[in-house]
Protein backbone atom coordinates (compact mmCIF):
# COMPACT_ATOMS: atom_id res chain seq x y z
CA UNK A 1 0.00 0.00 0.00
CA UNK A 2 2.74 2.60 0.44
CA UNK A 3 4.35 1.69 -2.68
CA UNK A 4 1.04 2.84 -4.52
CA UNK A 5 1.22 5.90 -2.53
CA UNK A 6 4.31 6.96 -3.40
CA UNK A 7 3.76 5.86 -7.23
CA UNK A 8 0.19 8.23 -6.87
CA UNK A 9 2.09 11.30 -5.47
CA UNK A 10 4.98 11.16 -8.02
CA UNK A 11 2.61 10.92 -11.05
CA UNK A 12 -0.31 12.61 -9.95
CA UNK A 13 2.19 15.79 -9.54
CA UNK A 14 2.49 16.23 -13.03
CA UNK A 15 -0.75 16.10 -14.05
CA UNK A 16 -1.43 18.78 -11.29
CA UNK A 17 -0.55 22.11 -13.44
CA UNK A 18 -2.45 21.09 -16.78
CA UNK A 19 -5.82 20.48 -15.60
CA UNK A 20 -8.18 22.92 -17.35
CA UNK A 21 -9.60 21.26 -19.79
CA UNK A 22 -12.03 18.24 -19.18
CA UNK A 23 -9.76 16.08 -20.92
CA UNK A 24 -6.78 16.70 -18.99
CA UNK A 25 -8.99 16.43 -15.33
CA UNK A 26 -10.42 13.37 -16.44
CA UNK A 27 -6.89 11.64 -17.33
CA UNK A 28 -5.42 12.44 -14.42
CA UNK A 29 -8.97 11.28 -12.60
CA UNK A 30 -8.46 8.13 -14.38
CA UNK A 31 -4.65 7.55 -13.35
CA UNK A 32 -6.15 8.24 -9.64
CA UNK A 33 -8.97 6.41 -9.76
CA UNK A 34 -6.31 3.46 -11.13
CA UNK A 35 -3.88 3.74 -8.87
CA UNK A 36 -6.41 3.94 -5.78
CA UNK A 37 -8.17 0.78 -7.03
CA UNK A 38 -5.04 -1.23 -7.15
CA UNK A 39 -4.07 -0.29 -3.66
CA UNK A 40 -7.59 -1.44 -2.25
CA UNK A 41 -7.19 -4.66 -4.74
CA UNK A 42 -10.41 -3.94 -6.47
CA UNK A 43 -10.89 -3.38 -9.99
CA UNK A 44 -8.44 -1.06 -11.80
CA UNK A 45 -10.16 -1.27 -15.20
CA UNK A 46 -13.89 0.18 -13.03
CA UNK A 47 -11.82 2.62 -10.67
CA UNK A 48 -9.99 4.25 -13.58
CA UNK A 49 -13.51 4.75 -15.84
CA UNK A 50 -14.96 6.15 -12.19
CA UNK A 51 -12.61 8.73 -11.55
CA UNK A 52 -11.93 9.66 -15.10
CA UNK A 53 -15.83 10.61 -15.00
CA UNK A 54 -15.04 12.15 -11.60
CA UNK A 55 -12.45 14.11 -12.96
CA UNK A 56 -14.27 14.99 -16.10
CA UNK A 57 -17.32 15.86 -13.77
CA UNK A 58 -15.37 18.66 -11.59
CA UNK A 59 -14.69 21.01 -14.46
CA UNK A 60 -18.12 22.84 -13.69
CA UNK A 61 -17.39 22.94 -9.69
CA UNK A 62 -14.84 24.92 -7.69
CA UNK A 63 -12.38 23.45 -6.22
CA UNK A 64 -9.68 25.20 -6.05
CA UNK A 65 -8.53 24.23 -9.10
CA UNK A 66 -8.16 26.47 -12.17
CA UNK A 67 -10.86 26.78 -14.45
CA UNK A 68 -11.63 25.14 -17.63
CA UNK A 69 -11.59 26.21 -21.04
CA UNK A 70 -14.20 24.97 -23.50
CA UNK A 71 -12.59 25.03 -26.09
CA UNK A 72 -9.30 25.68 -27.95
Amino acid sequence: MRKSLVLFAMLSMPLAGCMQDPASRGLAGAAAGALVADALDENMVAGAALGGLAGVATCGIELGLPPCNSGY
